[in-house]
């Protein structure tokens, strides 16, 4: 079978890996020379993946029996539905359903309409006097969100980003007069207390296989400081659940996205792909904080690699219908992943300069690597003004996936670059948890 992905990042080398494993021809369209994925491909196009016409051009051309997006921004421009039209099978979401990540005001009305558990009060606005309404009503325990696109940057939250109501009307106003997120409107929610975690599961329209719990760390520095980002690092543990969960927390969340997918498919809006819920776990339950449309990057470093399930039976299972009839068969271990990114990332990256990866050594540590955002040239590999590569550990427990991961770091070097190191760590492990007991008691 010929199987194209679609999009250049870590979570794509991992999307692409799963298919090489499976022993099918791999076929990329990406905006990025990652050479990760260029040695696992049979063929690359290199092409913004927002090119509707260009990708579905290159499909047809090798004859590509099954599409996979990686990045929300090409399910936003119908690269889907122009595949699906040109009589490709597609497992990912159409630009209509990929509207539950691509319109978080469609998101929140969704979940309010079928009156789905794990919803937060939420308006959308146009106009900054009427934000500041509902913000000073909510005493500005708020968080504020543009209403479109961001690459996982363009939330504010109080108490981490947002000090005052003042602040909050501040940044709700900038995000509709600079049209943050593609459109002069901004979504103000109450503010959930707790600790954030990730579900993906396989989803068939009818159907969901849900995987292992993540926690993304989003912000820049260690000790949950600084800007938020597209995502510095994740872990998962062997139990499928994190140290401060339990099961029922796991279920519930799980039973939200099955309440999503039922919507959606009440709606006419059948999802057929990856379906990632962003969870708050409170004193009162999961609540969501967003879906996503797709895998999640990094959370698809944690999980992608732990399917002994052929991985592109999957992905048809989920464009046929079938997922009903698969049995998710998964390795039970924890793991850990951090990205390298270049210094600077989150306010003013400094890019272009070379980074050395001794790949044998990484390999030969039983690490993972998965290239990101890099320019590969004549002379070597440089980075971008983006994330630049992520580094996996598995391993039974998280302590020692941890330590993997942190010495397979140590083979790559450069100038310029930034790791936050504390993901994974013991003791960052025990402020998460410490922080849900005091919660919960």
């Amino acid at each position: 079978m010929n199987v194209l992905v679609i999009g250049g990042g870590a979570r794509e080398h991992a999307i692409c890996a799963g298919v090489v494993r499976s022993g099918h021809s791999l076929f990329v369209v990406m905006k990025n020379a990652n050479p990760g994925i260029k040695r696992l491909a049979d063929d690359c196009r290199l092409e913004e993946e927002t090119n509707v016409e260009s990708v579905v051009d290159y499909a047809t051309g090798q004859d590509v029996d099954l599409a996979i997006v990686g990045p929300e921004a090409p399910e936003e421009a119908g690269v889907t539905n122009a595949l699906k039209k040109a009589g490709i099978a597609v497992a990912s979401p159409t630009k209509e359903a990929a509207e539950i990540e691509t319109d978080k005001e469609y998101m929140r009305s969704l979940m309010d309409r079928y009156d789905i558990p794990g919803s937060l009060e939420a308006r959308a606005f146009s106009d900054p006097g009427e934000a500041r309404e509902f913000i000073e009503r909510q005493c500005g325990a708020v968080a504020v969100k543009p209403v479109g696109l961001t690459g996982g940057k363009g939330v504010k939250v109080a108490g981490d980003h947002l000090n005052s109501v003042d602040d909050a009307v501040g940044y709700a106003t900038r995000v509709i007069d600079e049209k943050i997120g593609g459109v002069p409107r901004v979504l103000i929610e109450q503010r959930a207390v707790g600790e954030e975690f990730t579900v993906q599961a396989f989803c068939d329209g009818t159907t969901i296989l849900p995987t292992p719990a993540v926690q993304d760390h989003k912000r820049l520095l260690p000790n949950d400081e600084g800007p938020n980002t597209g995502g510095m690092g994740s872990y998962s543990h062997a139990s499928g659940m994190l140290p401060f969960m339990n099961g029922s927390d796991y279920e519930e969340a799980v039973g939200i996205l099955q309440h999503i997918v039922e919507a959606l498919r009440r709606e006419g809006r059948p999802y057929h792909g990856v379906i990632y819920g962003q969870f708050m776990l409170t004193r009162d339950g999961p609540k969501v904080i967003e879906i996503n449309a797709r895998w999640g990057d990094p959370e698809a470093m944690n999980i992608i690699p732990l399917i002994k399930t052929d991985f592109v039976e999957l992905n048809m299972a989920m464009v046929e219908g079938g997922l009903g009839g698969v049995q998710l068969d998964m390795r039970q271990a924890s793991t850990v992943c951090k990205y390298v990114v270049p210094e600077g990332y989150g306010h003013s990256p400094n890019g272009g300069h070379l980074v050395t990866v001794n790949e044998e050594q990484i390999d030969e540590a039983d690490g993972t690597l998965f290239y990101a955002s890099v320019d590969e040239r004549d002379d070597g590999i440089y980075t971008t003004t983006s994330r630049s590569l992520a580094v996996l550990g598995v391993a039974d427990r998280i302590a020692e996936a941890e330590a993997i991961c942190e010495r397979c770091l140590g083979h790559v070097q450069g100038d310029h670059l930034f790791i936050r190191h504390d993901i994974g760590k013991q003791a960052l492990v025990d402020k998460r948890m410490a922080h849900m007991r005091r919660l919960r008691s």
